[in-house]
């Protein structure tokens, strides 16, 4: 039963906004701040702490004796999926938003997905966007690399759906069972495949950005999409990124084969296909980038170098994290822990 302060009138909303959190001491407070400073501000923001080591719910606390409307349940150990579900059930409003540490929504974000529905529409889910920050040569080249193109909507550009930007009924998380609570990552596209397959109303609000810090290294990319890769595997959408990744590189090893009769000197040509393809890659996220991030000859000359790395360095990640589903989940060979400390 929802508190009686928490309604709607004929011009606002009442939204809670859902976060879940693990060891975000460099984001939280930044992301606390935008929302509490948004055109239209949420009735509530709640947050579920998965079990912080570090001065995450120390800042959280801070907001909280400060009278902002923020509230903190703590768990122990959760992971993203049980971590949002726990927030939902601890929020009060019919609409809930959701968005994670890590990422900063644009002022007007709240008000433009409220904007889908203000109006007395049936909509049941609307999907906002993303934009990834590109503050050095490196994140504008992974940016390029794996974040996916805006298409042209009637109201501007989009990136595809995401958790991290989107407003919806409550009754839609009750009716489609909330998130799965046993994934690292991908937890959120199996839920928004349940709410397409039951066939909500969806709509899209370009102008609903916020913007999402990408990894500044090869390192932190990689393990990142370790976790990923593994994660994907487990939530059984291998079809839609390994899949394609294992076919290409089923290729490159029947190429070498020759290398058996011929010779070492043979690897020369399944090398060389390797590099041709990730080239071929590079230049084609140039191609589908270029609105997004327009430049001339030279810049994108720099910006392949760096790409094609990149690439090498995300397929190696998906080889990484599919070695560890089979030996970790399939054999189980390996203790079952958290795959990282942050809450993307």
């Amino acid at each position: 039963m929802k508190d009686p302060d928490i309604s709607t009138n004929r011009n606002v909303l009442a939204i809670s906004v859902v976060i879940p959190v693990r060891n975000e001491e460099d984001s939280v407070r930044i992301l606390l701040e935008a929302l509490l400073g948004q055109i239209v501000p949420p009735k509530e923001i709640v947050i579920t702490d998965g079990g912080s080591v570090d001065s995450t719910r120390e800042i959280i606390e801070e907001f909280i004796s400060g009278g902002a409307a923020v509230k903190l349940i703590r768990e122990r150990a959760s992971l993203p999926g049980r971590a949002r579900n726990v927030a939902v059930k601890h929020s009060r409003c019919d609409w809930i938003a959701f968005i994670d540490a890590g990422n900063q929504p644009a002022p007007n974000w709240l008000a433009s997905l409220a904007g889908k529905v203000s109006d007395g529409s049936m909509v049941d889910v609307v999907y906002g966007s993303y934009e990834p920050v590109v503050d050095s040569f490196f994140k504008e080249c992974a940016a390029i690399a794996y974040v996916p193109p805006a298409a042209s909507t009637a109201e501007g550009p989009a990136r595809p759906r995401s958790i991290v930007s989107a407003l919806m009924r409550r009754r839609v998380w009750e009716e489609v069972g909330g998130f799965p609570e046993h994934l690292r990552s991908a937890e959120d596209l199996l839920f928004m495949n349940k709410i397409e397959q039951a066939g909500f109303r969806i709509a899209r609000a370009p102008q609903a950005v916020v913007y999402w810090t990408i990894q500044s290294g090869l390192w932190s990319m990689f393990r990142r999409f370790s976790v990923y890769a593994h994660n994907n595997i487990r939530a059984g959408l291998w079809r839609q990124w390994q899949a394609a990744l294992f076919q290409r590189y089923a290729l490159i090893a029947i190429a070498a084969l020759p290398a058996i009769f011929v010779g070492a000197k043979w690897l020369f040509v399944p090398s060389l296909l390797w590099l041709a393809l990730l080239i071929a890659r590079a230049v084609r996220a140039l191609v589908q980038n270029r609105t997004s991030y327009p430049a001339g000859v030279f810049r994108n000359g720099l910006r392949l170098l760096l790409i094609v790395p990149i690439i090498a360095t995300l397929d190696a990640a998906a080889f990484a994290g599919t070695i560890s589903w089979f030996f970790g989940d399939r054999l189980r060979l390996a203790p079952k822990k958290h795959d990282d400390n942050s809450s993307e």
